[in-house]
């Protein structure tokens, strides 16, 4: 049987790595990925992380079935507010330049904030043990968004009642999905309501990014992402847009439209 659930997952600053970029600037993702998210999941059930080199971590290995939703929080237009770091590395590891000493400077998101759903297999024992975990508070190693000292917290832990979305009417979709066709196709006309509050109203903005949603299985010793194409926006769409399949989450206040991958 399978369990929808929800947390509301904060951070005072972040740091997802693009693994495409490196001097001058290391960048970050803006939001938040399968991968990252994975991580922070296998942290809070205890799985151990990346120890041997060419083998991908325990968490991934058991988690990477795991289907996964995600909603940014507190944004502006889908994007986090972000600031650019500088700091010294002088370990003497970091570098071979004279003296040690490695000047990184790095992008940083600043207060991050997502809703993250899992649907989880009530007769998996490891799903059992997310599920208690999560609702109630407990974590079996510190999680961090992308550093170590950038850790994370979770809040408003849900279970949902869910049903597969066919869409009738024009729809929003509430958190990120992935893009197989463009977009612009699917829009719908304007909406507007006189009476609505802002925030409700549509079509006002979109926002994309290109995420991480595994490691290749072909090349899984060097570490690569797979990536995919997704979007964020508060647009409505044509009931005839079909890009992909995703679940009517009923709530007491209103129902939201969301895609897990």
């Amino acid at each position: 049987m399978k369990k929808l659930i929800s947390i509301d997952l904060f951070a005072d600053f972040g740091m997802l790595k693009k693994p495409d970029t490196n001097q001058p600037v290391y960048l970050t993702f803006n939001m938040l990925h399968k991968p990252a998210l994975l991580g922070i999941l296998g942290a809070i059930t205890g799985l151990d992380g990346f120890k041997k080199k060419g083998k991908l971590p325990e968490y991934y290995l058991k988690l990477k079935e795991l289907q996964v939703g995600i909603q940014p929080l507190q944004h502006e237009n889908g994007n986090f507010q972000k600031t650019t770091i500088a700091y010294n590395n002088t370990t003497g590891m970091a570098s071979k330049e004279s003296g040690g000493n490695l000047i990184v400077t790095e992008q940083t998101l600043i207060a991050p904030a997502y809703r993250c759903y899992f649907y989880l297999e009530t007769e998996n024992e490891l799903h059992r043990k997310i599920d208690k975990n999560l609702s109630t508070h407990h974590a079996e190693y510190l999680p961090y968004l992308g550093k170590n000292e950038f850790s994370v917290w979770w809040e408003k832990y849900r279970e949902y009642d869910s049903e597969k979305f066919i869409p009738e009417n024009n729809f929003k979709i509430n958190s990120i999905f992935i893009k197989d066709k463009p977009v612009k196709e699917g829009k719908a006309e304007e909406y507007f309501d006189l009476f609505a509050d802002l925030s409700e109203r549509g079509n006002s903005f979109i926002y994309f990014e290109r995420l991480p949603v595994g490691y290749m299985e072909i090349a899984p010793k060097q570490f690569q992402y797979e990536f995919r194409n997704f979007v964020f926006s508060d647009w409505y769409y044509k009931p005839e847009y079909k890009t992909g399949n995703f679940t009517l989450l009923k709530t007491k206040r209103d129902d939201q439209i969301i895609q897990v991958f």
